[in-house]
């Protein structure tokens, strides 16, 4: 291999020597190379020796693998099972790369050790069969000799991390992240599913770890004893029928408790719903795990509930029960605008633009309908689970976010404009702004991966956040000044402090800014008076070397004194 990796070293100085225009032709010597090395043993560790030159050098320059803190580790596997080689070496360097920041054997400019090892966690549970060598037939006859790549490749990358770790750090993860309680845990189910099959590979030894996982998988695939062997939904729904009274609500129990406990939904919760539904209220708010607050809603709202329960709640949105016990328990059901906007969302005829997104980013396995109401449901149980997926619309999660939390009549209008009509028309100093007709937002591409409501509605306000801030050129300060109390609502406060400079970038008026920020938040300062509704606010997001990444659209919930007696701004 020494032979090999002299050539590498070489082919890597001309393409780093290259001018730009002449960059295309000298990388694909590089990669040839690279794929070489990388089918020999030891392949790995030498790429990861050179991962700094190779990016120096230009290798990912003009792809998305140029930017490391962007990258998705759930799009890997495409990469690392495909035929393509071009394609299945850049993912191999781009990785090494990553092992090599974390390791600390390159100081990245944008990429912190702790990032680039949580990355790779994530990148291995995911990829867990082809690091266990369980690589299938199809991976065999489409890549061929390049299969032993990425086997290879994650090979290396779990005894550098250490082997004995991953499962445990990716157990850790995952209970982190759905602490979090997020609308969006397929990447989760799928994490937790990789598990499930390798623990029942027996071709597969995990050792000592992985004990902490039977809680994640038996909530997902196997909450009770009726279906702890994960037998099938038409099999489980059989066992249902013949229970009576007290096994069902020994099911019902079983299921709120997992529910609860993770935040995951089975989906043969789904099933035992629909079956309790028939058995009275009782069995019902079981099921929900709903406490006094929960059932007094159910009950008033029953007919509602129910019909949620029989049009839009299917084992393939299980996930919206947790998002409807929730919502119960929140009581906005009493708002009197609620129910009535619920009903309408029941009914709602989706715009052929609407079906066809839902369609791409879900499949057609239930009505289209159902599965908006599932994220509807999640978004008003969860108002601060919204996420943003990899895109920068950080300023119309958060809309909703807001709305969900203080306004949840507004936000079922908007989703109704949306998805019904494919147009939200919102105002700005008086003036009509239409999503249709407004230029592009500030994704430059529709984004697909996100909940079914921002799936269908953060275009339309991405569109006109980025209108408003056209509207806005040519003034002095930041835009948002004059967007905000625009974009999200009447309670959003007129007053603006800032403590950057807009146009240089740098630090200004600190003081200032921190004696207005206390008089508002902080209750040492401001006669003790909670915040009544949420504010916008921005941030600046720095990794944990303090290096700037980016600027961030949040949202301050309230400002008080923690157990430990500290004063926390919470967001």
């Amino acid at each position: 291999m020494t032979g090999l990796l002299q050539k590498l070293d070489a082919a890597t100085l001309q393409l780093a020597r290259a001018p730009d225009f002449s960059k295309p032709t000298r990388l694909q010597p590089v990669i040839d190379l690279a794929r070489r090395v990388l089918q020999q043993s030891g392949g790995c560790a030498a790429i990861e020796e050179r991962a700094e030159a190779l990016e120096e050098a230009g290798v990912f320059e003009g792809s998305d693998w140029a930017q490391p803190a962007i990258l998705v580790p759930s799009l890997s596997g495409q990469s690392l099972r495909g035929s393509d080689a071009t394609l299945l070496v850049i993912e191999a360097l781009s990785e090494l790369r990553m092992l090599a920041v974390a390791k600390s054997r390159y100081q990245h400019s944008s990429l912190s050790a702790v990032a680039a090892k949580h990355f790779l966690t994530q990148v291995l549970a995911l990829n867990l069969p082809m690091l266990f060598g369980s690589v299938g037939e199809s991976e065999r006859e489409t890549q061929g000799r390049l299969a032993l790549i990425p086997s290879l490749l994650l090979q290396h990358l779990a005894a550098r991390i250490g082997f004995e770790h991953i499962i445990d750090e990716l157990i850790n993860e995952i209970w982190r992240i759905l602490q979090q309680r997020p609308i969006q845990v397929d990447p989760v189910k799928q994490m937790i599913t990789q598990i499930s099959l390798c623990q029942a590979n027996p071709e597969i030894d995990l050792g000592s770890s992985g004990q902490g996982a039977n809680r994640l998988v038996s909530a997902l695939f196997g909450p009770t004893q009726a279906c702890h062997e994960d037998p099938g939904v038409d099999v489980y729904q059989q066992r249902l029928e013949s229970m009576d009274t007290t096994a069902l609500q020994y099911e019902a129990t079983g299921f709120a408790r997992a529910m609860h406990d993770t935040g995951l939904v089975s989906p043969y919760h789904a099933v035992l719903l629909k079956q309790v539904a028939q058995h009275g209220d009782q069995l019902l708010a079981e099921a929900l795990g709903l406490s006094a607050t929960g059932r007094d809603c159910l009950l008033c709202f029953r007919d509602l509930v129910h019909s949620i329960i029989d049009d839009c709640l299917f084992p393939e949105t299980a996930q919206g029960i947790y998002g409807l016990a929730l919502t119960l328990e929140r009581g906005i059901f009493y708002q009197p605008p609620v129910a009535p906007a619920l009903w309408r969302q029941l009914g709602l005829e989706l715009a052929p633009w609407s079906r066809a997104r839902l369609s791409a980013a879900f499949g057609d396995a239930v009505p289209h309908r159902a599965r908006l109401m599932e994220g509807v449901l999640c978004m008003l149980g969860l108002p601060l689970g919204v996420g943003q997926g990899n895109n920068p619309t950080c300023q119309s999660a958060r809309a909703l976010s807001m709305w969900s939390y203080n306004d949840p009549d507004y936000l079922l209008q908007m989703v109704t404009w949306a998805a019904r009509d494919d147009e939200i028309v919102m105002h700005f100093e008086g003036k009509p702004i239409s999503s249709r007709e407004s230029l592009s937002g500030v994704a430059q591409t529709l984004p697909l991966d996100l909940d079914p409501v921002s799936l269908l509605v953060v275009p339309h306000l991405d569109r006109i956040y980025a209108e408003m801030g056209r509207h806005c050129i040519g003034r002095d300060g930041d835009p948002h000044q004059w967007i905000n109390p625009e974009f999200h609502g009447w309670w959003t406060g007129r007053g603006f402090r800032i403590n950057v400079d807009v146009g240089t970038g740098h630090l200004h008026e600190l003081e200032s800014f921190y004696r207005h920020f206390y008089a508002h938040y902080h209750p040492g300062y401001n006669g003790n008076q909670p915040l009544i509704h949420p504010q916008p606010a921005g941030i600046a997001v720095t990794d944990s070397a303090a290096r700037f990444i980016g600027w961030h659209a949040i949202t301050i919930i309230r400002a008080t004194v923690d157990p430990q007696g500290t004063t926390r701004v919470y967001f």
